[in-house]
């Protein structure tokens, strides 16, 4: 059982933001969207809904984090409302949704059963759709030129990723040349073979030619309207949004990026970013610490054959300092659930004694009573075993990632064991 999806999923670092930004972005670039203001107490919910143009509206939960609407909240450590998305027909109602939504933590089947804080909700006038769709921009590497896509269905409003696993054929795709950008007769093209009725292609296609601006200047990775919907009036509105920047763009899209909601974020992946590392949290119980998104991903496929689970992806990049390494284990080992951790280093760029002194001072400091699996290769390695070799610490240094994997699934498995048994041998210092 490979993890290689998870892995995949989780190299490349892209800047999520909440829905009531989304939407104040859509608006920038021409597309209608209903009214709504985002409130950050109950009694800001009851003012906006007040002034709203509709008596009816609708209050989502500001989680960033898929499935709101099917989620349920958690507040002071007890069950809570259910559902992150609420119809509701007075300013009161609104008010006492509000009350149940803010403070609460929001758990969804992206959260995990931690769930993530709601600190704020959007309050938005309720719109009578007559027909939803599914529009969105990515990035496809599939494509013949590497490039951007236009995704669209008639099945908006749904999970996407259940249409086309259970009706592929519902998917429309219009790829882009990345030179010479979006033509009109393309996103013409879209829209009618999306569903729309001959009266509103034009203004989907407008709209469609607009996104695409949005997404190509403000660097996005990911641009998703779900449901893209024509209201019982006719007119063409963004429902909902989800966007998704490229974290590399982040030197140029400064105003973008200073919209980051750190509290959405684990705090250790938080700490790990400060720190110039990439850090994502797992449910094993290896920590892994390696250099290279490729070969952290290479390493959770081998722990997971040889029967481990990882605990995490932890990439330290090239050019990792002592001082990194050293924190690089500090956030590996503020995860309770893991009981061994396994260093897989390719020196090239990395110097493989620089990573040895990181994990000879973490072992000291932090005083580290779990097995430490090191496989090292390549630049100054020769180095890197003779500084572990002197340290005096109960570090295993094997020469193979094969070799390393079994052995770090091993060491986990007799901490485990002897945790049971109430009993624990002590990997710390000194041999």
């Amino acid at each position: 059982m490979f993890v290689r999806k998870a892995a995949a999923t989780v190299a490349r670092r892209q800047l999520s933001i909440h829905e009531y930004l989304s939407f104040n972005l859509l608006k920038e670039y021409g597309v209608k969207t209903p009214e709504g203001h985002m409130a950050t107490t109950p009694e800001q919910a009851y003012e906006i809904a007040k002034n709203l143009p509709t008596p009816d509206c609708v209050v989502k939960a500001q989680v960033l984090a898929g499935g709101r609407g099917k989620g349920y909240f958690r507040k002071n450590g007890e069950p809570g409302l259910n559902g992150g998305v609420k119809i509701v027909y007075s300013p009161e109602d609104a008010k006492a949704l509000a009350d149940q939504m803010i403070g609460a933590d929001l758990i969804t089947k992206q959260t995990g059963e931690q769930g993530r804080p709601c600190e704020k909700v959007f309050v938005v006038e309720r719109r009578y759709p007559r027909r939803e769709y599914y529009f969105a921009i990515t990035m496809e590497r599939g494509a013949t030129r590497f490039g951007p896509v236009l995704v669209g269905s008639a099945s908006g409003g749904m999970n996407i990723e259940e249409v086309a696993a259970t009706n592929p054929e519902a998917i429309i795709k219009e790829h882009v040349d990345i030179e010479a950008g979006l033509q009109i007769e393309q996103a013409k093209r879209l829209a009618a073979k999306m569903g729309f009725p001959a009266y509103s292609q034009d203004e989907a296609a407008d709209y469609f030619m607009k996104m695409y601006k949005l997404f190509k200047e403000k660097d996005c990775s990911l641009l998703e309207i779900n449901p893209l919907a024509e209201d019982s009036t006719g007119e063409v509105l963004a429902m909902d949004a989800k966007i998704n920047f490229d974290s590399n763009a982040a030197y140029r899209q400064k105003d973008i990026f200073d919209l980051r909601d750190w509290r959405q974020e684990d705090e250790r992946e938080v700490v790990a970013a400060r720190s110039d590392l990439n850090y994502i949290g797992l449910d094993g119980n290896i920590g892994c610490l390696v250099n290279g998104a490729g070969l952290a991903m290479s390493t959770m496929d081998i722990i997971s054959l040889h029967g481990g689970s990882p605990a995490n992806f932890l990439d330290v990049g090239g050019g990792a300092t002592a001082d990194q390494v050293k924190e690089a284990f500090r956030l590996i080992t503020s995860d309770s659930k893991v009981e061994a951790i396994l260093v897989n280093i390719f020196g090239g760029i990395m110097r493989c004694d620089v990573i040895a002194q990181g994990i000879i001072a973490a072992a000291k400091e932090l005083e580290l009573k779990i097995p430490i699996v090191v496989r090292l290769q390549g630049t100054r390695v020769d180095d890197a075993k003779a500084l572990i070799g002197q340290s005096g610490l109960k570090i295993l240094s094997c020469d193979s990632l094969d070799e390393a994997a079994k052995m770090s699934v091993k060491m986990a498995e007799i901490v485990n064991l002897t945790k049971d048994q109430n009993f624990r041998v002590d990997f710390s210092l000194p041999i």
